[in-house]
C-alpha cells in the first residue's frame, strides 16, 4: 500500500509526512447521529458580528445569576483544587436528600443532567432494544439510544403538545427499555398531569423504567403537577433527573443528579467515571441547594416574566404556548428563520425550534424586563424592515 507524502507547514517550517489517517473509522452509528446544537454563547455573537451589547435568550439561563451562597462556597474552596474531588459526592448527596426527602443512596450526582441520560443508555440499552421518547422534546434522549444501537420509537405530542398517556402506552413492547417523559418539557412548555402520570406508572409493564425529566419542575406554578419524586419514594421503576443549571443559576460548572432506588442507581454506577463530578461544582451545588432566598427570588422573576413577555406577543400578533417553564414556544410563521437571523445581526439571541421539526418557531428564554425590552424593541424593528423591504425592492424595479 502506497501513501502520498504530505507538507505539513508548522510554524513556518515545512515538514513532511508519508503518514495518513484516512483509513481510520469511527463507529457505523455515528453517520446516523446528529450533535447536540447549543445555543450560541454570548461571546461568539459578539465576536462575529462586532458589537457589544447582546441579550441572550437561547439558553434557558437563570437571568439573575448564580446562587450566591454558591459563589461564596466555590471562592473559599479555591485554595484546595489541587486536590481530587469526593468520587462518591457524599455531601452533595446528603444535602440533596436532605431537601428531598429521600436516602443519599437514592441519589445520584453527574456532570450535568446530560451525562446521566448517556449513563442510563450505557447501563440499561443493548442493540435492538426500543426507547420511547414523546416528539417534540430534548434531544439528548435519541442522542443516547442511537449511540448504543437502540432504535428510538417517537410518541408525537397531541394538540397544544399535550401529553396522551394512551398513545404513549401503544407504542410499548417487549424490546421497550426506556420510557422519557419530559415535564415541563422542552422546547414546548407543557407538562403531564399529576393524574397522567401516576395513571401510566400503574399501567405500563414492570420492564420499563421511566425516566422523568424534571430539569424545570422548579419554574411550575400549575397545582395538577407532580415532580415524580412521590413516585420514587412509593418504589415504582422510574429515575428523576434534575438540574442546578436552571432554578440555581450554575450551568457554567454542570452538575446534574438523578434519585431512584437505590438498586436502580447501582446498576449506572457501575459505568459512571469516577471524579465525573469536579470539586468546585460540589461545593457550589451544595451551598446552593440550601439557598431558599434565590430560588425564590428567581421563581418570582420568572412568572412575571413569562406574563410579560406574553403581553407583548400578544400586542404584536403572534401565538405562543403557555409554559410552565423557564421559556416560551413561540410560533413566528415561515419567516420565523430569517426573522431570527435578523435579530441575531441585531444582538438578540433566541433559540431556533428547526431541530424540533417546528421549523415556523422559536423558544424564547424568559429573562429580566431589560432582557424583554430589548428583544421587543429588536424584533419590532425587524418587522418594520420587512415591511418596507418590498417597497425598496418596487423602487428599484
Amino acid at each position: 500500500m502506497y501513501y502520498l507524502t504530505k507538507a505539513i507547514i508548522f510554524k513556518g517550517v515545512i515538514l513532511l509526512s508519508n503518514r495518513t489517517t484516512d483509513h481510520i473509522r469511527p463507529r457505523g452509528v455515528l453517520s446516523r447521529m446528529k450533535p447536540y446544537s447549543p445555543g450560541k454563547p454570548i461571546w461568539e455573537v459578539q465576536r462575529e458580528l462586532g458589537i457589544d451589547k447582546v441579550t441572550k435568550l437561547a439558553s434557558n439561563e437563570n437571568p439573575i445569576g448564580p446562587s450566591p451562597l454558591a459563589v461564596q462556597a466555590i471562592q473559599s474552596y479555591l485554595t484546595d483544587i489541587h486536590r481530587y474531588p469526593d468520587a462518591d459526592t457524599i455531601d452533595l448527596c446528603s444535602a440533596i436528600a436532605g431537601k428531598l426527602e429521600v436516602l443519599p443512596e437514592q441519589v445520584l450526582v453527574t456532570n450535568g443532567a446530560d451525562e446521566l441520560i448517556t449513563l442510563l443508555s450505557e447501563t440499561f440499552l443493548e442493540e435492538g432494544d426500543e426507547v420511547i421518547v414523546p416528539s417534540p422534546t430534548f434531544s439528548e434522549y435519541e442522542f443516547g439510544a442511537n449511540l448504543m444501537g437502540a432504535s428510538v420509537v417517537q410518541v408525537p405530542l397531541r394538540e397544544d403538545y399535550r401529553y396522551e398517556i394512551a398513545d404513549l402506552l401503544a407504542a410499548v413492547t417487549e424490546k421497550t427499555k426506556l420510557l422519557y417523559i419530559c415535564s415541563p418539557n422542552n422546547p414546548t412548555g407543557t407538562y403531564m398531569t399529576k393524574q397522567d402520570l401516576h395513571a401510566l406508572m400503574d399501567k405500563l409493564p414492570p420492564h420499563v423504567l421511566v425516566i422523568f425529566d424534571g430539569a424545570y419542575s422548579h419554574f411550575v406554578t400549575a397545582d395538577d403537577y407532580c415532580d415524580g419524586l412521590e413516585l420514587v419514594r412509593q418504589g415504582y421503576p422510574i429515575i428523576v433527573t434534575q438540574t442546578f443549571s436552571k432554578i440555581y443559576g450554575l450551568a457554567g460548572i454542570r452538575v446534574g443528579y438523578g434519585i431512584a432506588s437505590a438498586s436502580i442507581l447501582r446498576n449506572i454506577r457501575q459505568v459512571k467515571e469516577p471524579f465525573n463530578v469536579n470539586a468546585l461544582a460540589q461545593v457550589g451545588a451544595t451551598a446552593a441547594i440550601q439557598d431558599d432566598a434565590h430560588l425564590e427570588a428567581t421563581r418570582e422573576m420568572n412568572k412575571l416574566g413569562r406574563e410579560q413577555l406574553y403581553s407583548s406577543l400578544q400586542e404584536l400578533g403572534f401565538n405562543f404556548t403557555r409554559s410552565m417553564s423557564n421559556f416560551v414556544l413561540v410560533e413566528l410563521g415561515p419567516d420565523a428563520k430569517a426573522i431570527y437571523d435578523q435579530l441575531m445581526r441585531k444582538g438578540v439571541i433566541l433559540r431556533y425550534a428547526g431541530a424540533w421539526n417546528l421549523p415556523n418557531h422559536v423558544r424564547i428564554s424568559i429573562g429580566t424586563p431589560e432582557d424583554h425590552e430589548a428583544f421587543i424593541s429588536a424584533l419590532r424593528e425587524v418587522l418594520q424592515e420587512s415591511k418596507e423591504q418590498p417597497l425598496l425592492s418596487a423602487l428599484k424595479d
